[in-house]
């Protein structure tokens, strides 16, 4: 493969933001799928997505700048350098070819669908995914993200998943399951992929009012100004459904709470806890009864809540 540079059409001081776009152009165009009946874009678009295979992954773009790999992510041998396996390249699939030892073909022969899913997703349609590849050996494994809601991936659950041959499988998604988590399909690739598996990348949506820590679950719940100075008991929402927490008299804003084993499954069979911040929240209208109650109280009992920095 050429310099991927040149092959997406950027500088080499483009950003990741700029080669995804140059690479998005170019995909659109050049798709077997839009190219029926066209001859010589298959390769240019096996070329493409090489390229951005490698400009899109940052540590390979620095390595490649570097001069430490080539253009196929290949390791680039010391000057004079002459070893076992010399004059072997990768294609633009990552693939060994040329002269190779025993067992050269299982290496490197991975398509990267990790990111070809996203893409392609945008470009087709969710309902379309590219025609995988041409097989160059036994046993090839695949790369998908599957997008998973916050609660889903908090209590487990089934969803399904279409496979780039038009297969819909079930991911079972365990309690628990965390952002990048990486699930096994065995022997789910494509036929003619030599029976490779399918892994499955978890992408967790966020949650409107959740977010993970570890095992653990933090959210912020708004209470009135009433339930800060007297205490109350309210309802809050955890990752299982609503529960009573009781706040104490005089809760200030901000104060953490924790629910005990209200978080996540945790590898060791416990659950981790829920935290909950409390915000202190005034009425949407401050009318006179509150204004003159405030002014009265605040006057007969003044108190500091910042350092006197001395000025005003």
């Amino acid at each position: 493969m050429n310099d991927p540079y040149q092959v997406l059409g950027v500088p080499r001081t483009a950003s990741a933001a700029e080669v995804k776009q140059a690479y998005r152009k170019l995909a659109k165009k050049l798709h077997p799928d839009m190219q029926q009946g066209k001859v010589g874009n298959e390769q240019r678009f096996k070329d493409v997505t090489a390229a951005y295979d490698l400009l899109s992954d940052a540590e390979k773009r620095a390595r490649f700048d570097r001069g430490e790999i080539d253009a196929s992510g290949a390791e680039r041998m010391p000057p004079g350098f002459r070893g076992a396996g010399e004059g072997r390249a990768r294609g633009p699939w990552g693939a060994a070819h040329g002269p190779a030892g025993a067992g050269a073909g299982a290496a490197g022969g991975r398509f990267n669908f990790e990111f070809a899913d996203d893409i392609f997703s945008d470009l087709f349609g969710r309902g379309r995914r590219p025609s995988p590849p041409p097989p160059d050996g036994d046993g090839q494994d695949i790369r998908l993200t599957l997008r998973v809601p916050f609660l889903e991936a908090a209590q487990g659950g089934k969803r399904p998943l279409q496979l780039p041959d038009g297969r819909v499988v079930n991911v079972t998604i365990p309690p628990g399951t965390e952002d990048g988590q990486q699930l096994r399909l065995r022997g789910q690739a494509p036929q003619g992929m030599g029976g490779g598996d399918v892994y499955v990348v978890i992408e967790v949506e966020p949650h409107p009012d959740f977010t993970r820590s570890g095992a653990d679950i933090l959210s912020t719940v708004p209470v009135t100004l009433a339930e800060a100075v007297l205490g109350a008991r309210i309802r809050v929402a955890t990752v299982d459904g609503p529960v009573g927490l009781k706040v104490p008299p005089g809760a200030n804003h901000g104060r953490r709470m924790r629910l005990r084993g209200k978080g996540l499954p945790t590898a060791g069979g416990g659950r981790g806890d829920h935290y909950v911040t409390l915000a202190v929240t005034l009425p949407e209208v401050i009318d006179e009864d509150l204004t003159r109650l405030v002014e009265t109280w605040s006057a007969a009992h003044p108190y500091r809540v910042r350092p006197d920095t001395g000025s005003e």
